[in-house]
Formats: structure tokens, C-alpha cells, sequence
């Protein structure tokens, strides 16, 4: 099974890395064993978001230079069963190459039903080191102009490095909002723009955002899990309708 994603977006704040941890706690919940890799250099943040930031010592860049073995860098999450991280550098000096990222995720693999990468906002260096070892991807936009015309350069990019298997989370949606902006006559006008398959439609939900920031993923759940559950079945090929349909 394609077990390695890469979470890109085009552009920051579409909720790219909520998306990993809520997507990685629903994985879990279905029995999966999931390790979720940060590879935003210099502005890593799930650790806070997992309220695991008191516990890292050594990052990614510490495995690949010797100073750790690479599972010396995997934590296990205090609240989820199952769900490990291994964050990114603080330095964006200490920046991995996509060769030697390949390697990492290459070793650590094997050990979980599936590898969770999340991405920088764009499609610079770091993401083209975040996408090298993906099998997939998951393109995450918001239903707004700038964000669109940012996922169809995640998806023009993703491309170019070989990686076919994309499919589209519109985030944060409020068909209240969408309808008022009157950017786009419909959803799937959005989905054309991106030119990707559509594979989940997150509403917004202000609970989501409060939960991440205390850093309680997956104790205090919020109406949107059920869009999550249903993500997770779909990416293992599961035929189930959308959760939310707007």
C-alpha cells in the first residue's frame, strides 16, 4: 500500500497541519499505527498542537546526523495510542535535502501503517523535500481565490516531481460565507480551478483551532471529526460517500 503523504498547500494558514494531526488521530482510530513527520523547518508547530513539546530532544535533523538513532527522534504521543512524531529542526539551517529525507522516511516506514508528512506552505525547498518520499498527496485549500491559484501550484509541482496520486481537501468551508463572497458560483467551479479530485470538504469550526492550540488533539473532539473518519476510510480505498457536503 501507498502509505506515505505528503499535506501540501499552496499558500500558509489554510489549516495544512491541522489537517495531519485530525486526519492522523482518525487513522488511528480505526486501528492504524501512524507517524506523523513535521518538515517545516524553523516553524514547527505540531508539537504544540500534540502538547508535546516539553518532551523533544532531538528532531529530524538530529537523526540524520548522527546525533540520535532515527527512532531516538520518533516520540510516542501522550494522548493518542499509536500516534508518534518526529519533529522538524527549529534551524532552518539544518534544512534536509530530499535525498537524505527519502532515506529517513525510507527507514522508518516500515513500521507504520502509514507516514504522514507535514509540508511548508508553498512550493519551495522545504516542500520539494517533503514531497520526495511521498507515494501521495493531499492538496489542502480553502475556498478563496489566492488559496485556489496556491493549489494549483502545489499540484503543477507535484507533478513535475512524479507524484500522480493527489486528491483536494477544501478546508475551514462555510457555505454561509462562500455563498455571501460570491467568489466562485459553486464548489465545483473550485475543485475545476485546482484540477484536482476532491476528497473531503472540511466545514469550519472554530473548536477545531482551540483544541490544536491547547494541544488536545483527540480528547476533545469537535463536529468535524466524523469528515476526518471518513477521509481516513477513503485513503484506504474505502467507497464511502462525503461526510459533509456543504
Amino acid at each position: 500500500m501507498d502509505n506515505v503523504i505528503v499535506v501540501a498547500s499552496g499558500k500558509g494558514g489554510t489549516g495544512k497541519s491541522t489537517v495531519c494531526i485530525c486526519l492522523s488521530v482518525a487513522l488511528i482510530k480505526q486501528g492504524k499505527k501512524v507517524l506523523l513527520i513535521d518538515c517545516d523547518c524553523g516553524m514547527r508547530g505540531l508539537d504544540i498542537m500534540l502538547d508535546m513539546e516539553n518532551d523533544i530532544v532531538f528532531d529530524a535533523a538530529d537523526a540524520v546526523s548522527g546525533n540520535c538513532s532515527f527512532t531516538d527522534a520518533v516520540y510516542k504521543s501522550k494522548n493518542n495510542e499509536n500516534l508518534y512524531l518526529m519533529a522538524a529542526p527549529f534551524d532552518t539551517d539544518n534544512e534536509l535535502s530530499p535525498g537524505v529525507f527519502r532515506q529517513l522516511v525510507d527507514t522508518l516506514k516500515a513500521d507504520y501503517d502509514f507516514v504522514i508528512i507535514d509540508s511548508p506552505a508553498g512550493i519551495g525547498s522545504g516542500f520539494v523535500t517533503a514531497a520526495t518520499p511521498a507515494d501521495r498527496a493531499l492538496i489542502v485549500a480553502n475556498a478563496e481565490p489566492t488559496s485556489v491559484r496556491g493549489g494549483l501550484k502545489v499540484k503543477n509541482k507535484l507533478d513535475a516531481l512524479g507524484i500522480k496520486n493527489q486528491r483536494l481537501v477544501i478546508n475551514r468551508f462555510d457555505r454561509k460565507t462562500f455563498t455571501e463572497l460570491g467568489f466562485y458560483a459553486d464548489l465545483d467551479e473550485v475543485i475545476d480551478a485546482v484540477q484536482t479530485q476532491l476528497i473531503a470538504l472540511v466545514p469550519f469550526d472554530i473548536r477545531i483551532s482551540v483544541i490544536m492550540q491547547r494541544g488536545v488533539a483527540g480528547l476533545n473532539w469537535s463536529a468535524a471529526a466524523s469528515v476526518f473518519d471518513c477521509l481516513a476510510r477513503r485513503l484506504e480505498g474505502q467507497r464511502v460517500p462525503l461526510a459533509f457536503k456543504g
